[in-house]
């Protein structure tokens, strides 16, 4: 397929904005640079038909994620969820087979009467069969409620603080094809001729809150609705395609044994991966973390760009937020008009590799950046994407300015001039994704506004106490999810300065 240049520019504004205690004594430095030494430059020469990525990383030899082997409802001291899935890829035919253990157990101080089950694929027409669900014993699940994106598995016996229970799923996907209209924006999710993307391919469990119940929100006409808790994720896929060019791009590194590709992440949010007949492969190294570049052949200034700006990008958030905990970070081209995060991974939309100019200020430059970011705000400080976005969002866009200023000084004016200020951007920082003003208005208040929040906190505060605030609060609230309210409440140990005024500013709550 043709890529339509026309509708690529069109789209181009629609696209550049939707991309997902005491301080320490040390202090952060106030003035940074990319610290290119940490940057292996061994980023290998495009090929039309690259092999998989190396798997001979430290420690990526598969080892099976412990498995409850107790009875039901019996205590463990396991304190997250546990998956295990075992899928079987068509990718010709766009089926996937998959049979799937989940280990749950109640953090909580309170016991559950029920589990929920998040099945995002079960929201497009005839793409998710379930074929049985048992708990550990064989025994099937019963009565179980179904909903549009929904399984409610209610709980003969209350499961009390500290018991565990584990289910096993059976079922299939005939992987969709899905129109960008489905939903009123493009979706990861599918097929197209080019590749194939499992992300959110798997029932999951959502986090928990007493005082709420699950959280679990229906998608909007933007923005992302799931909430993630960090779980370890054991993930075995075999494609069963004879073809020999075919080549996955996941969220972990893979070892390949007896025709089975071994994934292994631990406190991840999400485990996704994409594959393709057409992936040209590169890939360099920052801080021993192989970041690695997926794209159409056709775009290999692109791709390289794109290898360049996630690394540099990466060496620069390590030494302002803390070290990124993967032994691998893969970027991917999108064959549909957005960005999009995942943990270990992220797309880039085909549009900003179609038109990248090579100059100092490009898009296709600040969203790299920009989800390079969201392995820090969205991945390791969760936090509720639907109903407070800005906590990763502004900060991701905020990111931008710092990659622009530490890394690519020559684009800031650019930066500031056609990503913030063009759009003249006004609204409450503190919005939601149901936002009945529409897209603009939502990417406006969240993404523009809050970047200069952001921008104003940290000259309200100082540059020292800005920046040991971010690595603090990155580092304090890693594989938890934050609110609003932890957010300001971390935020003023740094600071003696009467931060209200600023809150009025941009807070409607506040």
């Amino acid at each position: 397929m043709r890529d339509n240049i026309l509708i690529s520019a069109m789209l181009l504004v629609v696209l550049v904005l939707a991309a997902c205690a005491n301080p320490p004594a040390t202090t952060r430095p106030t003035s940074l640079s990319v610290p290119t030494n940490t940057i292996s430059s061994t980023a290998q020469s495009p090929t039309k038909t690259p092999a998989p990525p190396p798997t001979d990383l430290p420690n990526s030899s598969p080892t099976a994620i412990p498995l409850l082997a107790s009875p039901t409802h019996e205590a463990s001291s396991i304190s997250g969820t546990q998956y295990r899935i075992d899928a079987i890829l068509n990718y010709a035919q766009h089926h996937l087979s998959v049979d799937q253990q989940i280990n749950y157990t109640n953090h909580h101080d309170v016991p559950l009467n029920d589990l929920l089950l998040i099945v995002e694929p079960s929201r497009y027409p005839e793409t998710f069969t379930l074929n049985e669900i048992t708990w550990q014993d064989g025994t099937p699940v019963e009565d179980i409620s179904r909903e549009l994106g929904l399984i409610r598995i209610p709980l003969d016996d209350p499961l009390a603080p500290g018991e565990s229970v584990r289910l096993l799923i059976s079922y299939t996907l005939a992987i969709p094809s899905p129109s960008p209209s489905y939903y009123g924006k493009p979706v990861p999710f599918g097929y197209s001729n080019r590749q194939t993307n499992l992300v959110d391919w798997y029932p999951f469990i959502p986090p928990y809150q007493p005082d709420h119940g699950w959280l679990a929100h229906r998608p909007g006409a933007f923005g992302e609705h799931l909430v993630y808790e960090a779980a370890d994720f054991e993930v075995n896929i075999k494609i069963s395609d004879t073809n020999p060019d075919l080549v996955i791009a996941a969220s972990a590194p893979g070892s390949l044994v007896d025709d089975w590709w071994h994934y292994q992440l631990r406190d991840a949010r999400n485990f996704s991966w994409s594959v393709s007949d057409q992936y040209v492969l590169s890939t360099t190294t920052v801080d021993s973390v192989l970041v690695m570049s997926y794209y159409f052949p056709l775009n290999a200034q692109s791709g390289e760009a794109v290898l360049r700006t996630t690394a540099e990008s990466l060496a620069l958030y390590n030494s302002l937020f803390g070290a990124y905990p993967r032994q691998t970070l893969s970027v991917v081209e999108a064959d549909f008009l957005d960005g999009m995060e995942y943990d270990g991974l992220f797309f880039l939309s085909k549009g900003f590799y179609n038109l990248y100019s090579g100059e100092p200020g490009d898009y296709l430059t600040a969203i790299a950046a920009h989800e390079t970011a969201h392995q820090w705000w969205y991945r390791a400080v969760g936090n509720d994407q639907a109903l407070e976005p800005w906590l990763d969002e502004a900060l991701s866009t905020y990111s931008e300015r710092l990659f622009y200023e530490m890394a690519q000084p020559e684009g800031l004016d650019w930066w500031w001039t056609y990503r913030i200020n063009y759009y003249e951007p006004q609204g409450w920082i503190d919005g939601n994704i149901y936002n009945p003003l529409g897209y603009r208005a939502y990417r406006d208040a969240v993404y523009l506004n809050g970047a200069k929040f952001i921008e104003d906190l940290r000259i309200l505060i100082g540059d020292e106490a800005f920046f040991n605030f971010l690595g603090d609060y990155a580092q304090e609230y890693s594989e938890k999810i934050v609110s609003a309210d932890d957010f300001l409440a971390f935020l003023s140990i740094y600071s003696n300065e009467n931060l209200q005024p600023l809150l009025d500013q941009y807070f409607e709550y506040r």
